[in-house]
């Protein structure tokens, strides 16, 4: 998801909607696309268990790693570990605003950070993806849209130095963190991983030094790439200024030069071959082209994926529907970890509609189901109401909670971590 408006100081409803490419690319089709952000990740205590079915998948989630999970993390097979060896499921939320022009994740204009994350915790989202922009890390970056009276300790501090707050305050409250490279600067995101403002040499060199900054805080996990690869981008055919994959693995065997903890998250394409998908959400090239790094079990696969709400691509008209969508995630992304070829994180995906009988509530009900029963990690969009094609898990006051959303989202979290001793929130 992307958004291009930043908000003022003071600003408490969600941003208006502008006109811009669609996520996804289907023949010519563009589509009026939400003025918002990006955000944070799931976090929850326990897979729900009031499937009455007895299914194989609620015996199987009992060897999910609990609240006293030990790191750094791993892959084996379509499995996220930890040091033990225990299945780890991330079930998070995105909370954007790092890539804006904000300089800082929004609605600080109406509350202060730990509160926001103290509520987060509390409805279990275990997760937190962070979008940023390259240019948040400039020496002249500043920082808007905060109300120093709701966020005293914030006053002063750069956009980088923000970024360490949140994330410490996350961490503390044994939420896990994966930082996102959402957009090489506020103005908007780019089909590639480098553009006209950001050069690749410092695309990676923003992640080493990232790496090398969170490198005592195993509570942060991972670096997602590069958001939303599309347009020029390729997958596995080694031209080295469109090939994704190759970009990816130089990516991530750069960052483990200084940081071989960390989890590589490596997102789709928008097409494959003659096909297109959603921005970022087609992996179907990991068959014959899979990531390979020389720390060769850190590499998750992401994929984001989205409903009517969003574009009314076919398979939401057909008659079967939604019974022919499992077939369409697992073409697209969801093989992978059914096939044990990798794990996988649902990077994106939300809606406004989750209730009642609209296509979108229909539609997020049952990649909701689909994601429990095959045990997929999630980060859903977004923790932000001004996100305008899906709406948040916040309502637009920035403080309560859409009942709905937390309803169908309380369906499938895993734990959080142990909060660390002294977190305000105990």
């Amino acid at each position: 998801m992307d958004q291009n408006n930043a908000p003022t100081t003071g600003e408490t409803t969600k941003t208006s909607r502008i006109p811009r490419p669609n996520r996804l690319r289907v023949g010519i089709a563009t589509a009026v696309v939400a003025a918002a952000a990006v955000g944070g990740t799931v976090t929850a205590f326990a897979v729900n268990s009031d499937d009455s079915t007895g299914s194989t998948t609620a015996a199987a989630s009992n060897k999910v790693a609990g609240a006293d999970s030990e790191g750094p993390l791993s892959t084996k097979k379509g499995d996220i570990v930890d040091s033990d060896g225990k299945k780890v499921i991330l079930t998070g939320v995105n909370w954007f605003g790092f890539e804006t022009g904000t300089g800082a994740p929004h609605g600080l204009w109406s509350r202060g950070y730990e509160s926001m994350l103290d509520q987060m915790a509390d409805k279990g989202f275990n997760t937190l993806r962070l979008p940023y922009a390259n240019d948040m890390f400039d020496a002249k970056a500043k920082v808007t849209g905060v109300n120093y009276k709701l966020n005293p300790d914030l006053k002063g501090l750069k956009p980088q130095q923000i970024m360490d707050k949140i994330v410490k305050a996350a961490t503390d409250r044994g939420i896990r963190v994966i930082l996102d490279q959402h957009r090489p600067d506020a103005q908007g995101q780019s089909e590639l991983w480098y553009s006209q403002s950001l050069t690749e040499q410092k695309w990676l060199s923003d992640w080493v030094k990232l790496a090398k900054r969170y490198k005592d805080n195993d509570r942060v996990i991972g670096a997602d790439l590069h958001n939303e690869p599309r347009g020029q981008a390729t997958w596995g055919d080694g031209n080295p200024k469109t090939d994704w994959r190759l970009a990816a693995q130089k990516a991530g065997d750069a960052i483990h030069k200084v940081n071989k903890d960390w989890l590589i998250f490596v997102e789709g394409t928008d097409r494959h071959k003659n096909e297109q998908f959603w921005w970022g959400g087609d992996l179907q090239g990991v068959k014959t082209h899979p990531v390979k790094l020389k720390e060769n079990n850190k590499v998750v696969y992401s994929a984001h994926d989205y409903g009517p709400g969003v574009y009314m691509q076919g398979w939401f008209m057909e008659k079967n529907f939604p019974k022919n969508m499992p077939g369409i995630w697992e073409k697209h992304w969801a093989y992978i970890k059914k096939q044990n070829i990798g794990p996988l994180l649902l990077g994106e995906f939300g809606g406004k509609k989750t209730a009642g009988k609209a296509k979108e509530a229909v539609w997020q009900n049952a990649l909701m189901d689909y994601l429990k029963k095959h045990e997929i990690s999630y980060t859903y969009w977004s923790w932000n109401p001004n996100s305008g094609d899906t709406g948040g898990v916040l309502n637009n006051d920035w403080k309560t909670v859409d009942k709905n959303k937390m309803k169908m989202l309380s369906k499938y979290q895993t734990p959080l971590l142990e909060a660390k001793k002294g977190n305000k929130s105990e």
